[in-house]
């Protein structure tokens, strides 16, 4: 290993869900005890923290729970990429040799209902939100509706992205939505924003995932089982993007920010999609997880029709995703849920997740997308 890696050494989890009385820092917190109890190392030990919420203005004020040190404590928000972004900056940190021991939290608890805002907030005009554009479940069935169209995807297939997800997450002792749902129950419940149904969609929802990290060369002083970090890329939207919050389609069209995070992220830990065993992405609603499959990287745009009739990506196929049931069966709690595809993906990587383990599994892959067109992708490996 080089002085230059940096190893995960305890990953933990709040389960995400619904908790009435219960804070989002206080849900944080028990992640990071939770990680800390993981990695073998106390508190007063860790030198550097990274926190990210939605709902919380300062989620670096966990600090108060978990023990006032003194030690630099900051906050970033990337969207839905925060927990990306938390991870790099927390290695960052001890990269710059700020810290020997660092902490990335996320944690949010957002309320009932699809995530909208005054548009505003994003320098968008009045008639963007008065066109209901603004709300995300519109924008999601509106690009995956134009994809279905281009590479002939099927119906179908978005139910059984949704059916594989449930099925994962009632494997999932921690997973929010743990009832197994057929395709027909799927393709029969309501649909909100055509073509998705409800039961395609995820749901905002409350949480806290935590990470600690040192150098790779020092890893074996806590654990037997770390985790390389072996890239992280962030990327915002370019010109001609049709993305969350882009107020019309471009004339010319440009790619999405996940291409160009995942060939960066692929460059720099020196492999390729064919070498990636358990992968982790962003499926805020079935459609998602579809296109986000060919913008990584693991299929040519419409391959996925014939991958999932298949079982590819099924935790037996060749292209195992969303092994813990993902978005749609977690929830997403914004702050957190980059946080939680790390915390399975450790966990495959170090052989423990039972039922739902991914045989062999070596290096990981997890990918983010938020608005307002922001990706990130980080690659792990053992």
């Amino acid at each position: 290993m080089s002085t230059d890696d940096i190893a995960i050494i305890g990953v933990g989890l709040h389960p995400f869900g619904r908790y009435p009385g219960k804070s989002a820092l206080q849900m944080g917190e028990d992640a990071v005890i939770e990680a800390l109890k993981d990695a073998g190392v106390p508190w007063s030990d860790v030198q550097g923290l990274w926190a990210s919420s939605m709902e919380v203005k300062n989620p670096e004020a966990i600090t108060g729970l978990l023990g006032m040190t003194g030690i630099p404590a900051r906050s970033v928000f990337t969207g839905c990429a925060s927990g990306g972004s938390v991870l790099a900056q927390a290695a960052n940190a001890i990269k710059l040799g700020e810290a020997d021991i660092a902490v990335a939290v996320g944690l949010d608890k957002h309320p009932r209902g699809a995530f909208s805002d005054h548009p505003s907030v994003s320098g968008l005009p009045d008639w963007y939100g008065e066109a209901g554009l603004f709300l995300t479940t519109h924008f999601f069935g509106m690009k995956i509706n134009r994809y279905m169209h281009d590479h002939d995807i099927s119906h179908e297939t978005l139910a059984r992205v949704a059916e594989k997800a449930f099925r994962n997450g009632a494997a999932n002792p921690h997973a929010w939505r743990r009832q197994p749902k057929s395709m027909a129950e799927i393709l029969a419940s309501p649909v909100l924003n055509y073509p998705l149904r409800q039961y395609m969609y995820c749901g905002p929802d409350e949480g806290g995932a935590a990470a600690v990290l040192c150098r790779a060369d020092q890893a074996h002083k806590y654990t037997d089982t770390p985790v390389i970090i072996k890239a992280s890329t962030l990327f915002s939207r370019r010109e001609g993007a049709f993305e969350l919050l882009s107020p019309s389609l471009p004339i010319e069209s440009a790619p999405s920010p996940t291409v160009f995070a995942s060939q960066a992220a692929y460059e720099i830990a020196g492999i390729g999609p064919e070498d990636v065993d358990v992968i982790q992405l962003q499926d805020t609603d079935a459609g998602s997880e579809i296109i986000h499959m060919a913008e990584n990287g693991f299929c040519a745009d419409g391959d996925q029709e014939k991958l999932l009739l298949e079982g590819a990506t099924e935790i037996g196929g060749r292209l195992p995703i969303n092994t813990d049931g993902g978005l749609i069966a977690n929830g997403e709690p914004v702050g957190a849920s980059g946080l939680r595809q790390i915390y399975e993906l450790v966990n495959q990587l170090r052989g423990r997740v039972g039922d739902r383990q991914v045989e062999g599994a070596k290096v990981g892959y997890a990918q983010l997308y938020g608005a307002p067109g922001t990706a990130a992708v980080t690659i792990l490996s053992t």
